[in-house]
């Protein structure tokens, strides 16, 4: 069965991308959680998804170019409901301190290579194991720099389709192989869509590369990918999603594979 990862932790629950929602994911048991990154304008990575505040925050204040003092002022909790009012833009380390032993965390780059030595010297003052961490990018360079960095760490390359001249999506496959290749990546982690069939996973399984999927919150979607083969799938709701997975299988709810750093 693929990893059930928690998208920007127990989001469809508590507000995206805080400690609440990270936390309340690891409660519902899921596999693994997907946190969205950036590095503010005093070398802090801090866990937010936006380059701006304005969604979450209700205040317009680019990340870049604040420092995380600035930022901690700012309430991104309330917005989803008066239980959260208080909860702050936690920082990586904040993050990195809710993951238990052999549970797994996805860390998307939402910057450039620019983070990248930040992230080396955070992940270095954790007793996180190497095969817990993920690092993900839709930018093709960050990957090729975190495997240069980070070479001890799996990371996955994102990509989303577009609809092709010919009634099928771009990039193909093959074409995400190539950048796979190109940058070292140890796999995609792409869309939830219909390009994603048996060829499509044969084409990448047979370079050895991983396919991880987002976002998917269906449970016959979900059987779907899970009888192709994927290696996880990133939900909004990924408590609830394992916990109907593991039912209707047969299979206990327990940690997956991918989770307890065996990969397929």
């Amino acid at each position: 069965m693929p990893a059930v990862i928690a998208h920007r932790g127990g989001a469809d629950d508590a507000p995206e991308n805080t400690v609440a929602a990270f936390k309340l994911a690891w409660q519902q048991g899921v596999d693994g959680i997907e946190g969205d990154f950036h590095l503010t304008a005093d070398g802090k990575i801090v866990c937010i998804h936006d380059a701006d505040t304005k969604r979450t925050a209700g205040q317009a204040s680019k990340v870049a170019e604040a420092t995380l003092a600035e930022l901690r002022r700012l309430d991104v909790g309330s917005w989803k409901g008066e239980p959260w009012r208080g909860a702050r833009v936690p920082t990586l380390d904040e993050v990195l301190a809710t993951v238990p032993e052999g549970k797994r965390v996805f860390i998307e780059i939402k910057c450039g290579p620019q983070i990248l030595p930040a992230l080396k010297q955070a992940l270095a003052g954790t007793g996180l194991q190497s095969g817990q961490t993920i690092v993900m990018s839709f930018d093709a360079r960050v990957i090729t720099e975190a495997k240069r960095l980070l070479p001890q760490l799996k990371a996955l390359w994102l990509t989303d389709f577009k609809p092709g001249l010919i009634a099928r999506a771009r990039p193909s496959a093959k074409e995400i192989l190539q950048t796979l290749e190109k940058t070292g990546a140890d796999g995609v982690g792409c869309r939830a869509h219909r390009i994603v069939d048996l060829a499509f996973m044969q084409t990448l399984r047979m370079a050895r590369k991983e396919v991880h999927l987002w976002t998917v919150d269906d449970v016959a979607l979900a059987k779907r990918y899970l009888q192709l083969g994927v290696d996880s799938l990133t939900s909004n709701r990924a408590g609830w999603l394992k916990q109907q997975l593991c039912s209707e299988t047969g299979l206990p709810n327990r940690v997956s594979n991918l989770a307890s750093g065996r990969s397929r």
